[in-house]
């Protein structure tokens, strides 16, 4: 315990080191461009002012991208994680400047101090990152299963090798086995029960409990309808309350307002590359720009989703859906660009202007995909009470080919957790995850 709480003191001093200097470079960068220029040239406490603006938003920013998570996230995903905040931060900063002396001013002063936070910021990075790295090896972690085969979780796992350890594997049937196996299990520095009925499960997790060893958990679905629920104190009996209800009107109404503002202002920002697209589609093979699909939407009503069309002119003629895999031969040179970049994705603003989608929300499914889904996962369709979404959960901390059962518990993570600002947050996060390959991954053969 003592040294799970010494770890987050480094964390917190590292993250720290890098927000002060990266507002003491922005204030450095200040003085000698822009002050000058002001009607009243700032002073101690103007720099003072200025630089604490900077260090809240630059605060703000590291938290939706996760760019100080400095031994939770891989070294790269931190650094790009910086890199955004930095040009998000800086453009921020280069209109509040402009408001300030009222006039356009020279960007490029703020241009070159970002390339030099980045480069010391990755720097900086890089060394916190050896160091964490030396001062916690990865975590020995035995895994504990029943009847399912977890190799799919554990392929997952071994990516993050940085972090964890798969040092030893135990199959457990019945409560008989429990004693003997957490006993040798409990030699590792954590326990992760993967996919358990209740009854050996809850035994494990007392027995973890009760020694202090750390346990992972693969949550079930009503795992994640309860971590929503309320505390209500009725007289010396806990208990917690589940309201399982929708979004109420005014999340409805604030959501709907979300849609129409971010969509408008993501259509006239995209637009030449939405003109850029259809040009570069139609040229190629004189085919449709547009391809649409009946997919589900909220209460399993049906609509029309619209994409940039990435593959050839009837990739599925015969009428049989094929997901797309990796190095799909169906996909085109020019839709191999727009499915990477996510530029295919954009025409969907337009059905988010008009109420179709949401920009965020459950991912539509196909019509034939969400009935074959339902036959494996008959709660498939919980996902159905919000309405679908551009970018969600599921999209951003899942992959394109991540299980169907895995996809619903990252959407009722969303919808029994929903708020406005968790919408604001997954759409900047959503910038992030155009630059992540993992996340376009198709569907392997089989």
């Amino acid at each position: 315990m003592y040294i799970n709480e010494f770890r987050k003191t480094i964390v917190l001093l590292t993250n720290i080191l890098i927000s002060v200097v990266a507002t003491a470079m922005f204030i450095y960068m200040w003085r000698y461009n822009y002050n000058n220029i002001l009607i009243k040239a700032f002073v101690f406490r103007g720099y003072v002012s200025i630089g604490m603006f900077y260090l809240l938003e630059f605060a703000l920013f590291s938290y939706v991208f996760g760019a100080l998570r400095h031994g939770y996230n891989k070294l790269a995903n931190v650094i790009l994680s910086q890199i955004i905040t930095i040009i998000f931060v800086n453009i921020i900063m280069y209109l509040q400047t402009i408001l300030m002396v009222l006039r356009l001013v020279n960007p490029r002063p703020l241009i070159e101090l970002s390339m030099f936070q980045i480069i010391i910021l990755c720097l900086l990075s890089y060394f916190i990152n050896r160091i964490y790295l030396k001062l916690y090896p990865p975590r020995n972690i035995a895994v504990l299963y029943e009847n399912n085969d977890p190799t799919l979780l554990l392929h997952k796992i071994k990516r993050r090798n940085d972090l964890y350890n798969i040092s030893k594997s135990f199959k457990i049937t019945n409560k008989k086995e429990i004693s003997k196996t957490l006993a040798a299990a409990s030699e590792c520095d954590g326990i992760l029960i993967y996919d358990m009925h209740s009854e050996l499960r809850n035994a494990i997790l007392k027995y973890c409990y009760r020694n202090e060893l750390k346990a992972y958990i693969t949550p079930k679905i009503s795992d994640i309808l309860i971590r929503s629920a309320k505390e209500i104190d009725l007289f010396d009996s806990p208990l917690l309350v589940c309201h399982n209800a929708v979004l109420s009107i005014e999340q409805r109404i604030l959501k709907r307002i979300l849609d129409i503002i971010f969509s408008s202002i993501l259509i006239i920002i995209f637009s030449p590359f939405m003109l850029f697209s259809a040009v570069a589609i139609k040229l190629q093979d004189g085919g449709p720009v547009f391809f649409t699909q009946k997919r589900h939407t909220l209460n399993s009503e049906i609509f029309e989703i619209h994409k940039f069309r990435s593959m050839v002119v009837d990739a599925e003629k015969d009428g049989i859906s094929i997901p797309a895999t990796d190095n799909d031969s169906r996909i085109t040179p020019i839709g191999n660009i727009l499915r990477k970049t996510r530029l295919d994705e954009l025409p969907q603003l337009f059905d988010i202007f008009i109420g179709k989608m949401s920009m965020v929300g459950p991912r539509p499914e196909r019509i034939e995909h969400g009935g074959k889904y339902k036959e494996i996962v008959p709660e498939f369709d919980f996902r159905l009470k919000v309405k679908g979404g551009l970018t969600g959960y599921a999209q951003i901390y899942g992959k394109y080919n991540t299980t169907p059962y895995d996809k619903l518990k990252l959407d009722l993570m969303y919808i029994q957790n929903y708020s406005i600002l968790l919408d604001i947050k997954l759409i900047l996060f959503t910038v992030k995850i155009v630059f992540t390959r993992e996340s376009t991954e198709g569907f392997k053969e089989e």
